[in-house]
Protein backbone atom coordinates (compact mmCIF):
# COMPACT_ATOMS: atom_id res chain seq x y z
CA UNK A 1 0.00 0.00 0.00
CA UNK A 2 1.53 3.25 -0.81
CA UNK A 3 0.08 5.79 1.28
CA UNK A 4 1.64 9.10 2.28
CA UNK A 5 -0.82 11.36 4.23
CA UNK A 6 2.23 13.63 5.21
CA UNK A 7 2.16 14.63 1.31
CA UNK A 8 -1.11 16.31 2.17
CA UNK A 9 -0.96 17.60 6.11
CA UNK A 10 0.13 21.10 4.37
CA UNK A 11 -3.45 21.07 2.52
CA UNK A 12 -5.82 19.89 5.49
CA UNK A 13 -6.30 23.59 6.35
CA UNK A 14 -7.43 23.87 2.84
CA UNK A 15 -9.36 20.80 2.93
CA UNK A 16 -10.86 22.55 6.31
CA UNK A 17 -12.29 25.67 4.89
CA UNK A 18 -14.79 24.18 3.03
CA UNK A 19 -16.47 23.06 6.28
CA UNK A 20 -18.20 26.92 6.81
CA UNK A 21 -19.78 26.35 3.08
CA UNK A 22 -20.61 23.16 3.71
CA UNK A 23 -22.72 24.08 7.30
CA UNK A 24 -23.40 26.95 6.03
CA UNK A 25 -25.65 25.14 3.45
CA UNK A 26 -27.05 22.76 5.19
CA UNK A 27 -28.57 25.00 8.07
CA UNK A 28 -29.96 27.05 4.94
CA UNK A 29 -31.48 23.85 3.56
CA UNK A 30 -32.58 22.73 6.99
CA UNK A 31 -34.07 26.24 8.05
CA UNK A 32 -36.39 27.00 4.71
CA UNK A 33 -37.09 23.39 4.49
CA UNK A 34 -38.56 23.69 7.54
CA UNK A 35 -40.30 26.78 6.77
CA UNK A 36 -41.92 25.20 3.82
CA UNK A 37 -42.74 21.57 5.23
CA UNK A 38 -44.73 23.87 7.82
CA UNK A 39 -46.65 25.18 5.24
CA UNK A 40 -46.91 21.50 3.20
CA UNK A 41 -48.32 19.83 6.23
CA UNK A 42 -50.66 22.39 7.02
CA UNK A 43 -52.08 22.27 3.47
CA UNK A 44 -52.44 18.60 3.71
CA UNK A 45 -54.75 18.55 7.20
CA UNK A 46 -56.53 21.74 5.98
CA UNK A 47 -59.29 19.87 4.21
CA UNK A 48 -59.37 22.59 1.73
CA UNK A 49 -59.06 20.30 -1.40
CA UNK A 50 -56.80 22.15 -3.59
CA UNK A 51 -54.43 23.07 -1.21
CA UNK A 52 -54.56 18.95 -0.43
CA UNK A 53 -53.62 17.78 -3.93
CA UNK A 54 -50.94 20.68 -4.29
CA UNK A 55 -49.44 19.19 -1.17
CA UNK A 56 -49.48 15.71 -2.23
CA UNK A 57 -48.18 16.44 -5.82
CA UNK A 58 -45.22 18.93 -4.76
CA UNK A 59 -44.27 15.43 -2.11
CA UNK A 60 -44.67 12.88 -4.61
CA UNK A 61 -42.46 14.85 -7.41
CA UNK A 62 -39.28 15.73 -5.19
CA UNK A 63 -39.72 12.45 -3.41
CA UNK A 64 -39.74 10.61 -6.73
CA UNK A 65 -37.43 12.05 -8.86
CA UNK A 66 -33.51 12.09 -7.79
CA UNK A 67 -31.63 14.71 -5.80
CA UNK A 68 -28.95 15.10 -8.05
CA UNK A 69 -31.48 15.29 -11.16
CA UNK A 70 -33.15 18.10 -9.21
CA UNK A 71 -29.57 20.20 -8.50
CA UNK A 72 -28.98 19.75 -11.92
CA UNK A 73 -31.97 21.31 -13.04
CA UNK A 74 -32.65 24.40 -11.01
CA UNK A 75 -28.52 24.77 -11.44
CA UNK A 76 -28.54 24.13 -15.30
CA UNK A 77 -32.34 25.41 -16.28
CA UNK A 78 -32.82 28.31 -13.74
CA UNK A 79 -30.39 30.91 -16.13
CA UNK A 80 -32.02 29.09 -19.23
CA UNK A 81 -35.62 29.59 -18.56
CA UNK A 82 -35.19 33.15 -16.05
CA UNK A 83 -32.29 34.67 -17.60
CA UNK A 84 -31.00 34.67 -14.00
CA UNK A 85 -27.80 33.30 -13.60
CA UNK A 86 -27.88 31.59 -10.13
CA UNK A 87 -24.97 31.24 -8.02
CA UNK A 88 -23.89 27.20 -7.48
CA UNK A 89 -24.74 28.00 -3.76
CA UNK A 90 -28.18 29.35 -3.74
CA UNK A 91 -29.50 26.38 -6.39
CA UNK A 92 -27.62 23.97 -3.88
CA UNK A 93 -29.64 25.60 -0.73
CA UNK A 94 -32.86 26.13 -3.05
CA UNK A 95 -32.46 22.62 -4.45
CA UNK A 96 -31.97 20.98 -0.78
CA UNK A 97 -34.73 23.29 1.21
CA UNK A 98 -37.37 22.31 -1.50
CA UNK A 99 -36.31 18.51 -1.65
CA UNK A 100 -36.40 18.45 2.28
CA UNK A 101 -39.73 20.06 2.40
CA UNK A 102 -41.17 17.28 0.51
CA UNK A 103 -39.58 14.92 3.32
CA UNK A 104 -40.40 17.19 6.09
CA UNK A 105 -44.10 17.97 5.46
CA UNK A 106 -44.71 14.21 5.79
CA UNK A 107 -42.74 14.36 9.25
CA UNK A 108 -44.33 17.35 10.80
CA UNK A 109 -48.11 16.17 9.33
CA UNK A 110 -47.49 13.30 11.09
CA UNK A 111 -46.29 15.04 14.40
CA UNK A 112 -49.03 17.40 14.43
CA UNK A 113 -52.02 14.73 13.78
CA UNK A 114 -50.04 12.86 17.24
CA UNK A 115 -50.91 15.73 19.30
CA UNK A 116 -53.98 15.61 21.58
CA UNK A 117 -57.30 16.13 19.77
CA UNK A 118 -58.84 17.45 23.35
CA UNK A 119 -56.19 20.16 23.33
CA UNK A 120 -57.77 21.04 19.45
CA UNK A 121 -61.39 21.34 21.19
CA UNK A 122 -60.43 22.86 23.73
CA UNK A 123 -58.89 25.82 22.60
CA UNK A 124 -61.26 26.11 19.71
CA UNK A 125 -64.15 26.19 22.39
CA UNK A 126 -62.54 28.76 24.34
CA UNK A 127 -62.49 31.22 21.08
CA UNK A 128 -58.57 30.36 20.19
CA UNK A 129 -58.64 31.37 16.59
CA UNK A 130 -56.92 28.75 14.55
CA UNK A 131 -53.85 30.37 13.42
CA UNK A 132 -52.70 30.68 17.10
CA UNK A 133 -53.93 27.69 18.15
CA UNK A 134 -51.44 25.91 15.66
CA UNK A 135 -48.76 28.30 16.49
CA UNK A 136 -49.08 28.82 20.11
CA UNK A 137 -50.04 24.66 20.95
CA UNK A 138 -50.17 22.59 18.58
CA UNK A 139 -46.87 23.12 16.47
CA UNK A 140 -44.48 23.11 19.08
CA UNK A 141 -46.02 19.87 20.59
CA UNK A 142 -45.50 18.64 17.24
CA UNK A 143 -42.20 19.68 16.18
CA UNK A 144 -40.96 18.57 20.20
CA UNK A 145 -42.42 14.80 19.39
CA UNK A 146 -41.03 15.16 15.91
CA UNK A 147 -37.44 16.46 16.80
CA UNK A 148 -35.61 12.59 16.41
CA UNK A 149 -36.72 12.84 12.61
CA UNK A 150 -35.70 16.34 12.26
CA UNK A 151 -31.93 15.80 13.51
CA UNK A 152 -32.02 12.70 10.72
CA UNK A 153 -32.83 15.00 8.09
CA UNK A 154 -30.48 17.46 8.96
CA UNK A 155 -27.92 14.53 9.29
CA UNK A 156 -28.96 13.31 5.81
CA UNK A 157 -28.48 17.15 4.40
CA UNK A 158 -25.35 17.21 5.94
CA UNK A 159 -24.18 14.03 4.10
CA UNK A 160 -25.74 14.87 1.05
CA UNK A 161 -24.29 18.46 0.96
CA UNK A 162 -21.51 16.66 -0.65
CA UNK A 163 -23.69 16.65 -3.96
CA UNK A 164 -23.03 20.39 -4.25
CA UNK A 165 -19.74 19.66 -5.25
CA UNK A 166 -20.73 18.36 -8.81
CA UNK A 167 -21.47 21.99 -9.84
CA UNK A 168 -18.52 23.37 -8.07
CA UNK A 169 -19.28 24.50 -4.77
CA UNK A 170 -16.25 24.36 -2.93
CA UNK A 171 -17.13 22.26 0.13
CA UNK A 172 -15.72 19.61 2.17
CA UNK A 173 -15.22 17.17 -0.89
CA UNK A 174 -14.89 19.36 -3.63
CA UNK A 175 -11.70 20.72 -1.61
CA UNK A 176 -10.42 17.33 -0.57
CA UNK A 177 -10.34 16.50 -4.85
CA UNK A 178 -8.91 19.63 -5.45
CA UNK A 179 -5.64 18.66 -3.22
CA UNK A 180 -6.09 15.25 -5.02
CA UNK A 181 -5.47 16.97 -8.33
CA UNK A 182 -2.98 18.80 -7.25
CA UNK A 183 -0.73 16.17 -5.20
CA UNK A 184 -2.13 13.48 -7.94
CA UNK A 185 -3.28 11.31 -4.69
CA UNK A 186 -6.81 11.09 -4.09
CA UNK A 187 -7.43 8.69 -1.06
CA UNK A 188 -5.39 10.11 1.14
CA UNK A 189 -7.71 13.58 1.18
CA UNK A 190 -10.82 11.85 0.42
CA UNK A 191 -10.23 9.89 3.98
CA UNK A 192 -9.90 12.84 6.05
CA UNK A 193 -12.64 14.59 3.92
CA UNK A 194 -14.60 11.45 5.29
CA UNK A 195 -13.34 11.76 8.89
CA UNK A 196 -14.53 15.64 9.15
CA UNK A 197 -17.59 14.63 7.59
CA UNK A 198 -18.01 11.85 10.46
CA UNK A 199 -16.70 14.75 13.08
CA UNK A 200 -19.57 16.71 12.05
CA UNK A 201 -22.35 14.27 12.63
CA UNK A 202 -21.21 12.61 15.62
CA UNK A 203 -21.28 16.65 16.76
CA UNK A 204 -24.50 17.08 15.62
CA UNK A 205 -26.10 14.29 16.72
CA UNK A 206 -24.42 14.73 20.27
CA UNK A 207 -25.82 17.84 20.40
CA UNK A 208 -29.51 16.30 19.38
CA UNK A 209 -29.20 14.29 22.03
CA UNK A 210 -28.67 17.03 25.08
CA UNK A 211 -31.45 18.83 23.26
CA UNK A 212 -33.98 15.93 23.40
CA UNK A 213 -32.71 15.25 26.81
CA UNK A 214 -33.74 18.92 28.08
CA UNK A 215 -37.01 18.98 26.25
CA UNK A 216 -37.99 15.49 28.00
CA UNK A 217 -36.80 17.25 31.61
CA UNK A 218 -38.78 20.79 30.33
CA UNK A 219 -42.25 18.03 30.24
Amino acid sequence: MNLDFARILPDIPFILSGVPQTLLFTFSSVFFGLLLGMLLSLFKISGIKPLYWFAVAYTSVFRGTPLLLQLSLVYFATPQLTGYDISALQAGVLTFSLNSAAYMSETIRAGIQAVDKGQTEAALTLGVPYPQLMWDIVLPQALKNILPALVNETISLLKDSSLVSTIGVVEILRSAQIVGANKYIYFEPLIIAGLIYYILVMGLTYTASILEKRLRRSE
